[in-house]
């Protein structure tokens, strides 16, 4: 489906895209990619905040058909493989990063890189 291989985006980015453990069979297409878009106001209605940045996984799969590049419907979401459902959740969650957070972030990532 795509030409190039997909290439996630920085933290913080408005989108992230990547291929999945497991393509999306529609037909005789085969969905490899999904970019997740970082949700409006509008896609979040009806949804809890708090439930989709612990991750729950009901409220994952209630956002996805909202958010993803091709459009994949909530029956598609439902039969993604496991680890890419821990990936978009990722994804989302690096939509909602406060700058404090980021900042930790980088810290524990820094102490932690070997220094060459």
């Amino acid at each position: 489906m795509t030409d190039t291989p997909p290439v996630a985006a920085a933290p913080g980015s408005s989108s992230h895209t990547f291929t999945l453990a497991a393509p999306i069979l529609r037909g005789e297409i085969a969905i490899d990619a999904l970019t997740i878009r970082k949700p409006s106001a509008g896609q979040l209605r009806g949804l809890s905040l708090q439930n989709l940045l612990a991750l729950d996984i009901s409220e994952i799969l209630n956002v996805v058909p909202r958010i993803t590049m091709p459009p994949i419907t909530g029956a598609e979401a439902d039969m993604l493989d496991p680890s890419d459902v821990a990936e978009i959740g990722g994804a989302i969650r690096d939509f909602f990063m406060t700058q404090g957070e980021r900042k930790l972030l980088q810290m524990v990532i820094e102490q932690n890189t070997p220094k060459s």
